[in-house]
């Protein structure tokens, strides 16, 4: 048995420092790296993609929603010729990066209000689809697991990844609790780590009213901005390897 463990990294802003990149790219095989839309400055992210490539992580596009203000957060109506070149314009952008850092950009996830978005509403995942298909169709989708957005993707010709959340409750359709509800971010890291073993043994996780929902994962995320993200992450993978659960990357990472 094997799964993937990825964070979000590179968001730091200038003076302004977010989660502890260096740790978490001890812990996880994968890395989702914001893209300047959301966070992150040119420098600070390409330190990040070259701790990356030292550690031989995987290397993704985190890209997002022109929204620093919001850290991607906010709903935008994003005309599709808009948010096709906004989404292309963030993965070249990381693409020149880690060609630098000597890594390679292997797959993209969208962040925040994006991500959330693009899952159910066809017309801008659509456009996201054809982003990554005209700039590079090889590159690996992440995605919620049971979205629609999967098989979207799929259908276009692009691999999908889906993908669980190991500090975020979920509800009984098996959706995103919303982080304006009570309880919606985990922050117990044994209990996180219960649950994602849980997952990656039976397929399933237990939901904020107690019932059990079937979520079908490859990827497993840790949000590197939570409070105690570090010992989370690094409780997650201690107990998946105790268990017999070997923890890699997705996507070949580049040597």
């Amino acid at each position: 048995m094997h799964i993937d463990l990825n964070s979000d990294l590179g968001e730091s802003l200038g003076a302004w420092t977010m989660g502890d990149d260096a740790a978490m790219l001890s812990i996880v095989s994968s890395a989702n790296v914001a893209c300047g839309f959301h966070a992150g400055d040119a420098a600070g992210i390409l330190k990040t993609l070259r701790a990356a490539a030292e550690r031989g992580v995987a290397v993704g596009a985190h890209v997002s929603y022109p929204d620093l203000a919001g850290f991607g957060r906010r709903n935008m109506d994003v005309a599709s010729s808009d948010l096709q070149a906004d989404v292309i314009y963030q993965i070249g952008a990381l693409q020149g990066l880690a060609q630098v850092a000597g890594t390679t950009v292997r797959y993209v996830k969208p962040h925040g209000a994006l991500y959330n978005t693009i899952a159910h509403d066809e017309r801008q995942a659509r456009d996201v689809i054809a982003a990554i298909r005209a700039i590079d169709p090889g590159l690996v989708l992440v995605a919620l697991a049971g979205a629609p957005l999967v098989g979207w993707a799929r259908e276009a010709g692009l691999a999908v990844v889906a993908e669980a959340f190991a500090d975020r409750a979920y509800t009984p359709q098996g959706t995103l609790v919303s982080r304006r509800e009570k309880g919606a971010v985990l922050h117990d890291a044994g209990l996180v780590a219960a649950r994602m073993l849980r997952l990656a043994r039976e397929g399933v996780v237990t939901a904020i009213d107690g019932s059990s929902v079937r979520i079908q994962a490859d990827s497993i995320c840790v949000h590197g901005d939570s409070p105690g993200a570090v010992e989370m992450a690094r409780q997650v993978r201690a107990v998946l390897e105790q268990a017999g659960v070997a923890v890699r990357p997705f996507a070949q990472a580049a040597a």
